[in-house]
Formats: structure tokens, sequence, C-alpha cells
């Protein structure tokens, strides 16, 4: 139930993030807004975007002390496939 839950909150952000790009890359639609709205724009985003990427820190810790790591490079051992490193 809950993996499930997570999946959909995440595909609703994903549509969301696709949304705010097209409007992004969009300059007729952005040059609707005032500086005002684009700067108030950017604060929210900039919050909720530590907020998230903290959360997902604190997250990958915690699967990383779990073992997920080491399950994953097993796997992809197994796999043939060149192990991926990300910076944080």
């Amino acid at each position: 139930m809950h993996v499930r839950s997570i999946h959909f909150v995440l595909g609703a952000l994903n549509r969301s993030l696709w949304g705010w790009m097209q409007w992004v890359n969009s300059p007729e639609i952005m040059a609707r807004f005032t500086q005002e709205d684009l700067e108030n724009m950017n604060k929210k985003l900039s919050e909720f975007t530590r907020v998230f990427v903290e959360y997902d820190l604190e997250e990958t810790k915690l699967a990383a002390r779990r073992g997920l790591k080491v399950a994953n490079k097993a796997e992809k051992k197994k796999e043939g496939k060149p192990e991926v490193s990300y910076v944080a």
C-alpha cells in the first residue's frame, strides 16, 4: 500500500515538475509574470527543493546503512554493468 502511494506521489511530482519546466522554457509564458511573481516563485521553489534534497540525502544514507548499495553493486556486477557513483 505505501509503495503504491509513494509511486503515485512521485508521479504527481514528476508531472508537476514537467509542467514547470515547460513554463520556464517558454519566454511567452514567463514574460506574463512580474519580477515580483518570479522572485516569489524562485523563493518558494528553492525552499521546496532544499527540503526535498535534504530528505533525499537522509533516505539515501538510511538505504546505504541498510545495505542497498551493496545489493546494487552485486546486481550490477552480476549483469556486467559498470558501477555508477553519485555525488550528493
